[in-house]
């Protein structure tokens, strides 16, 4: 069967530091290809950290090896410092200001907007992200559509904000539209925001939040800009055994819950959109939707812990404080780990699990008959 042109669809979920697992994968589906060609994904959606992926591949499409190297060279060498101000005076003073909003009711110090200021990442992605090579993919073909995926305050709906070809428009449904627009920086800092975390981003008209927290749907931007055949990369633990140990009954702490809440957050979503999808197959007369979902082999949160004396001192007692500090509350660590330890052995699973996959991708590429681009 030949592929028919724009029909393949790349969907990057969320999952802060986890997300370097994605680079990973990338980096294996690139050695499936010869040197040279373009991105095999003419459609790309990407959401939260996701969104950062998408972005430099979609700048880059006529180079698919290329863009991954460039995304892999940042991933290796990350540092927390290059996302938020993680050092000993910016932790006291984010902890001076809450205490103080708390301590006068809001009246003479006004809340802080997020835990944590993130300008360093602004910083890093400014130098890193190309933006205005994204029209050039579009004109050249190799590119159908990017989507970045962001949550309106304002109303409540899950946005996608798009590039395309002309032939795709915008969309409404309940709580969700898609918006054609001219992508920036700010689009994918505000798919970035982490509520509490990093404060919301003003695009225009309204100030927009991470893309998953309104959500309910996350394959469906692919699948309204055109795509029928979707390869998902996510970041979530593999699903438990019944041989798995049942840990002891405790109260769960806060960042127990703030893991769980992330954890819903990024994955939950997919998983149920993944049923509905093989649902809406098994129905007479519809047009199938074929999906590839690759996710870690291995517990994300075990590699974290081995890595968690990575962090800075600040930040690590922050987490401390907050529970972070054994195995049953260590899913709030594996989001915030943006150390290059943790993230180089991210990225060697992914690859290697893309790898042992080679095959089964390969045949759901079909790459041997996807167009080839010299370089």
């Amino acid at each position: 069967m030949t592929q028919e042109p724009g029909q393949l669809g790349l969907v990057l979920t969320g999952g802060g530091a986890r997300s370097a697992y994605q680079v990973g994968v990338l980096k294996g589906i690139a050695e499936l290809l010869r040197r040279g060609s373009a991105c095999p994904f003419p459609i790309i959606t990407g959401t939260s950290a996701g969104a950062v992926s998408a972005i430099a591949l979609a700048s880059d499409a006529a180079h698919f090896r290329r863009s991954v190297r460039a995304i892999e060279r940042v991933w290796r060498e990350f540092r927390v410092h290059h996302v938020f101000k993680a050092d000993a005076l910016s932790m006291i003073k984010s902890g001076l200001h809450w205490f103080l909003a708390f301590l006068t009711g809001g009246w003479l110090v006004r809340p802080p907007h997020a835990l944590f200021d993130n300008a360093p990442l602004w910083d890093l992605l400014r130098r890193h992200l190309h933006f205005d090579g994204i029209p050039r993919s579009l004109y050249k073909t190799h590119l159908q559509a990017i989507g970045i995926n962001a949550t309106c305050y304002a109303d409540a709906d899950s946005v996608t904000f798009f590039a395309a070809v002309p032939e795709a428009g915008p969309w409404h449904r309940v709580y969700r539209k898609g918006v054609r627009a001219t992508l920036t920086l700010d689009h994918v800092m505000a798919s970035l925001a982490i509520p509490f975390l990093f404060r919301p981003v003003s695009l225009s008209d309204a100030y927009y939040g991470d893309g998953a927290m309104r959500q309910t749907s996350p394959l469906s931007p692919a699948i309204l800009l055109g795509a029928r055949r979707l390869l998902i990369i996510g970041v979530n633990d593999p699903a438990p055994t019944d041989a798995t140990p049942r840990p002891p009954v405790v109260e769960p702490t806060f960042s127990q819950m703030f893991g769980f809440m992330l954890d819903s957050l990024f994955m939950d979503t997919l998983n149920a959109n993944l049923e509905r999808i093989n649902r809406y197959n098994e129905s007479p007369g519809m047009r199938p939707i074929d999906t590839l979902l690759i996710t870690p082999t291995r517990d994300v949160n075990e590699v974290a812990r081995r890595h968690l004396k990575e962090l800075p001192r600040a930040l690590r007692t922050l987490l401390h404080v907050l529970g972070a500090h054994n195995s049953a509350n260590s899913l709030l660590l594996s989001y915030l780990l943006f150390e290059r330890g943790f993230t180089q052995a991210l990225i060697e699973m992914g690859y290697q699990d893309a790898k042992a996959r080679a095959a089964e991708i390969r045949e759901f590429l079909q790459l041997e008959q996807a167009q080839q681009y010299g370089a």
